[in-house]
């Protein structure tokens, strides 16, 4: 009976832990319930800099050369263009580093259901900005890049 009340309890708190929005769900936001596509401009509340600058490089990219593969054409939180959402939605972990107002947020999950060559390890680096968390950037150490440094010169001129 005591576990039944503590279970209870415990399940009415845990909604309203989560709305306090520690820098994990941040990063979650992008993996649950499904994936989203971290340049997409609807998300660009969520982010800060540097990686906002290679946004903007990407949305020019887009808006000069709208018929070209833009800059960022692959999901930067997934280090991929394919995956299965299922797999990923079951493999899904996120491991949390606060120290003040900066954070990191490890990921590791798994692209598909088999295959070595399917397991991710992402690194998000968060910054707290008037009391919410923001992405700064994203690392792949699965494949040793990190977002805010690669090189977008699609939206560019050349002089």
């Amino acid at each position: 009976m005591r576990l039944t009340v503590l279970a209870a309890a415990l399940s009415i708190a845990a909604p309203a832990a989560a709305l306090a929005g520690p820098a994990s769900n941040a990063v979650k936001f992008f993996y649950m319930p499904e994936v989203k596509f971290e340049a997409d401009a609807k998300y660009r509340d969520r982010f800060t800099e540097p990686v906002t600058k290679l946004f903007d490089l990407n949305d020019q990219a887009q808006k000069n050369k709208p018929d070209e593969v833009p800059c960022i054409d692959f999901a930067p939180g997934l280090d991929a263009q394919d995956y299965d959402e299922k797999t990923v939605a079951k493999t899904l972990k996120l491991s949390e580093a606060v120290d003040g107002d900066s954070a990191s947020v490890t990921v590791t999950l798994n692209l598909f259901p088999e295959g070595d060559d399917s397991k991710r390890e992402m690194v998000w680096s968060l910054k707290k900005i008037d009391g919410k968390w923001k992405i700064a950037d994203i690392t792949s150490k699965t494949s040793g890049w990190t977002l805010s440094a690669l090189e977008c010169l699609a939206g560019q001129t050349p002089e």
